[in-house]
């Protein structure tokens, strides 16, 4: 037990004091290794503040530097600022100057004025004391000089402005009729053809005399039909072997000389045979009107048309004119205006149909009241045609058309009813026009006598010498001619020669 005693004492203090000495060195590692983490945070804490110091300097550095070039900047800036205010100020200096010498100057011109004004006044003055003693001297005052003066040099000058105006427009003449030549004479070549003037036919053929009592009838019944029917009037006189039909339309002319051929040729004539002769002729009459507008537009290569329309054109194949026929005369026209508009260059097109349809007015101013220029106005704006186109229908008539077409339309219609053999008038139309010639001739003042010659194509005026000088006479000639244009209707031109003629006769005894 002693011996168990003594060896677990010993243990025990060898424990206790392996326990101790463990303690102090756990604590001594402890210790140390708390020193050395503590160095470590205080050697990490020097070079941190190290670099901080480090970092600064270089912050303060790279501030210093940024307000070195902020400061070498306004620098610059304030140096320029500077140059531009001595600038401004030397511009200031320099127009202070100028307005001071603009200022002197206008002060100067001030007074300059006001001299000239005062100097202005005397020469009033002096003019107006000139003025007086001239019309003392001269005995006349100034409306009168001055009406001398224009008298005298009017009288100077009339025959020099006379002579200079006759050459200038006999220049201007020849220049025009050069250039209207050229344009002409290829159209008038291109249509030289022969024109064979139409004219209407009132006279009916019959077989023998025995036809008359049958076309009368019992009692007059079957001349009476006809002409209610076709609205024409027969006339049956002495005349062998033909009758007559009058009207004033040619259309009913027409219908009944077609009714009487027919009768004429069947030989039966009776009041229901005249009718149902009537109507066939009625339906002939038709298709002929309508295929004749439409040959008319088929020769000019004219298409859209209505077929109401075309019905229209037809019946001036029945339509005839100083003994012309308008039909024909109306394709001419388009054909003449074509090519005067392809000269120009001008619309083509409108001028072809303007002249086709220039005339339209005539197929309808028997049965519709009006002159056939209004008239073909009014149909060709009811079928819905172009305003321009309507026109040619009155500018063909007007003294200046105010389109080219229409007045190519104007021209084309004076060339083909000029022409040779194109139309002709009754000797009663021929004296008259020949009497209205020579009447607006001798209406102007200062006229002695008038001759119309070469079948009014020329109109010879002498004047009285003693009345009127060279220069009135040149005048004299365009007022007779403007009224002449403005008056008559006459195929061509007319040519107006004022004649001044001053015979001095003395005798020798």
């Amino acid at each position: 037990m002693l011996t168990q005693l003594y060896i677990i004492i010993p243990v025990s203090l060898g424990l206790l004091l392996g326990i101790v000495i463990g303690y102090a060195l756990r604590k001594l590692l402890a210790r140390g290794e708390v020193n050395s983490a503590e160095a470590k945070a205080e050697k990490i804490l020097t070079e941190a503040k190290n670099k901080g110091q480090d970092y600064l300097v270089k912050v303060k550095e790279k501030a210093i530097s940024i307000i070195d070039e902020a400061k070498r900047e306004e620098e610059k800036r304030r140096h320029e600022i500077s140059s531009l205010q001595k600038r401004i100020e030397k511009r200031e200096e320099v127009f202070d100057q100028k307005l001071l010498e603009f200022q002197d100057k206008q002060q100067k011109l001030y007074e300059k004025e006001g001299k000239l004004e005062e100097t202005k006044k005397d020469l009033q003055k002096v003019k107006e004391g000139l003025k007086t003693k001239l019309e003392e001297i001269a005995s006349l005052s100034k409306e009168e000089a001055k009406e001398e003066l224009l008298k005298k040099v009017a009288k100077d000058s009339a025959d020099e402005l006379t002579s200079r105006k006759m050459k200038l427009e006999q220049e201007n003449q020849e220049e025009l009729e050069k250039k209207s030549r050229e344009i002409l004479m290829p159209v008038i070549e291109r249509m030289a053809g022969s024109v064979v003037a139409e004219s209407a036919t009132y006279s009916i053929s019959i077989p023998n005399e025995e036809m008359k009592g049958r076309i009368i009838g019992k009692e007059g019944r079957n001349i009476k039909v006809i002409e209610q029917l076709t609205g024409a009037e027969i006339v049956i006189d002495d005349t062998p072997d033909s009758i007559m039909v009058s009207c004033f339309s040619p259309i009913r002319r027409q219908l009944a000389k077609r009714t009487l051929d027919k009768l004429i040729s069947d030989g039966r004539i009776q009041p229901a045979r005249i009718e149902e002769t009537v109507e066939n002729a009625k339906k002939e009459l038709a298709l002929e009107i309508r295929k004749a507008g439409e040959e008319a537009l088929y020769k000019l290569g004219i298409t859209g048309f209505d077929p109401k329309f075309v019905q229209v054109i037809g019946r001036l194949k029945f339509r005839t004119s100083y003994g012309q026929n308008i039909l024909a005369h109306s394709i001419e026209v388009a054909q003449i205006a074509t090519m005067l508009a392809e000269e120009l260059g001008a619309d083509v097109t409108m001028s072809k149909k303007g002249g086709l349809l220039h005339d339209l007015g005539k197929a309808m101013d028997q049965d519709i009241q009006g002159t056939h220029t209004e008239i073909g106005y009014n149909i060709m704006k009811k079928f819905g045609l172009p305003e321009d186109l309507a026109y040619m229908s009155i500018g063909h008539h007007e003294d200046r058309p105010r389109t080219l077409e229409a007045l190519i339309v104007k021209v084309a219609d004076a060339i083909s009813g000029a022409r040779p053999g194109a139309r002709r008038d009754s000797f009663e139309q021929y004296v008259k026009r020949l009497e209205e010639l020579e009447g607006i001739a001798t209406s102007f003042k200062g006229v002695e006598k008038s001759y119309a010659i070469q079948a009014g194509r020329e109109v010879r005026v002498f004047v009285k010498p003693e009345e009127m000088d060279d220069f009135a006479c040149h005048e004299l000639a365009k007022s007779i001619a403007n009224q002449i244009e403005s008056e008559l209707q006459y195929p061509g031109e007319i040519k107006v020669n004022v004649i001044r003629e001053k015979r001095v006769i003395e005798y020798a005894k």
